[in-house]
């Protein structure tokens, strides 16, 4: 038995630092990456206690051009339901960010974000995707799944760019993967539950409606985007930074085809890839889930050091105690913009918010944020709980929560 823990141990060590990319390429680690690290710092659960899930490849998808950048196949990791969860499906879409030049999609290739060949053979299944009640009390014996991602646009593209051999195929792997997971039993769903965290959390604010029509009208079907909030704010030079990187993005993998129709009648496309432009034009119950000072958009958004060149902002968005009061205020506008987007949205009975004053990222993943004795609260309920009342109808869930610094329960994340 011993011998097992230990190589259970090994396994997950040897995932976590493929994850953080210590093994591999020996390129500097990406935002993502660096959020990954701290998090797993943070892991309470020892890794022979941690459940480990093999890697599917999806078989069918090559015949229907359902590729990764690089022409691999696709995968996704399951782990199937039991007792009353047999028929109910919680599906996972895996974040990473984008890659939004022709340059930076050749690199995705060799990374696990844009090629199957580099993923891991097995993931840890923590927070939201736990098997123990005492970790995960609502969805634990659901039939829970992790769709991998590998096209860089949220699995929303439809094209290819030839002469750098790059496949641009999200959407085709989002039909693949649904038509291998139905076939694995999920058209007998009662219940199903889209979720995604990142860029992960944007795939399930674009793809929720299509969720919702893979089922029949008796199966219950609601979406959670965690993380996936991404604002159109104004940087600290006054810029828009992420519209710029997200302009790339619909460019690059010519996205304008793909998206939501109601929404490009009247506005650009790359508005259309922002969710403050397409939360409230989704007609499936959805639940947002959303640090008010998002640690990805702090560093990515607001404060990269594209438009930081003096660099005094690099102690501030590394760690918020470092900041000033007009830093704070900045982030204080931020927050109001986003809890201002998120008003019409919440005003739906169907819908719930859980937006929390912290410097955090990917709350549902964690399981320190997601369900433990420390876990963030708001209104006195975790994330998990708030996110079950809310599916199962036991509660409205409108939780906003006042301006830093009054939370006490915040688990944010500080950079070194």
């Amino acid at each position: 038995m011993k011998s097992v823990l230990r190589i259970a141990a090994a396994i997950f060590w040897l995932w976590l630092f493929i994850v953080l990319g210590v093994i591999g390429s020996g390129n500097v680690r990406d935002t993502d990456d660096e959020i990954s690290l701290l998090e797993s710092q943070l892991v309470v659960t020892s890794p022979s206690q941690l459940l480990m899930v093999p890697l599917t490849l999806i078989q069918a998808a090559a015949s229907k051009g359902a590729v990764c950048l690089d022409g691999t196949l696709p995968g996704y990791h399951l782990h199937p339901g039991s007792g009353s969860g047999a028929n109910r499906w919680l599906i996972q879409l895996e974040g990473g960010g984008w890659c939004n030049t022709r340059r930076s999609c050749i690199f995705r290739k060799t990374t696990r974000r844009g090629s199957s060949n580099h993923m891991e053979k097995v993931l840890a299944f923590t927070g939201i995707l736990s098997n123990k009640s005492n970790e995960n009390p609502d969805f634990f014996n659901w039939n829970r799944v992790k769709l991998r991602y590998c096209d860089g646009a949220s699995f929303t593209g439809d094209s290819q760019d030839e002469s750098s051999q790059l496949y641009y195929r999200g959407q085709r792997i989002w039909h693949s993967a649904m038509e291998e997971l139905l076939s694995k039993g999920m058209q007998k769903a009662e219940q199903a539950l889209l979720s995604g965290c990142s860029a992960g959390g944007l795939a399930s604010i674009l793809h929720c409606d299509q969720f919702k029509e893979l089922f029949p009208g008796t199966t219950t079907v609601k979406c959670l985007s965690d993380a996936g909030m991404f604002m159109d704010a104004v940087d600290v030079s006054g810029g828009h930074s992420l519209r710029k990187m997200f302009q790339g993005v619909v460019t690059v993998q010519n996205l304008q085809k793909e998206l939501s129709t109601a929404c490009t009648k009247h506005l650009d496309p790359t508005s259309c890839f922002f969710p403050q432009n397409l939360v409230s034009g989704i007609k499936t119950p959805m639940f947002l889930l959303n640090a008010a000072y998002d640690a990805w958009q702090v560093q990515e958004s607001l404060a990269p050091p594209s438009v930081d060149l003096s660099g005094s902002w690099k102690a501030c968005k590394s760690d918020h105690s470092h900041c000033n009061s007009s830093q704070i205020q900045f982030f204080q506008d931020f927050r109001t913009h986003m809890v201002d987007a998120v008003k019409s949205f919440a005003t739906s009975t169907h819908n719930g918010v859980f937006i929390n004053s912290c410097f955090a990222h990917c709350q549902s993943e964690r399981q320190d944020t997601w369900y433990a004795p420390d876990s963030p609260t708001l209104h006195g309920k975790t994330v998990a709980e708030s996110v079950g009342d809310w599916y199962f109808d036991r509660t409205t869930v409108k939780a906003i929560d006042c301006p830093y610094p009054c939370d006490k329960t915040c688990h944010n994340l500080i950079f070194k």
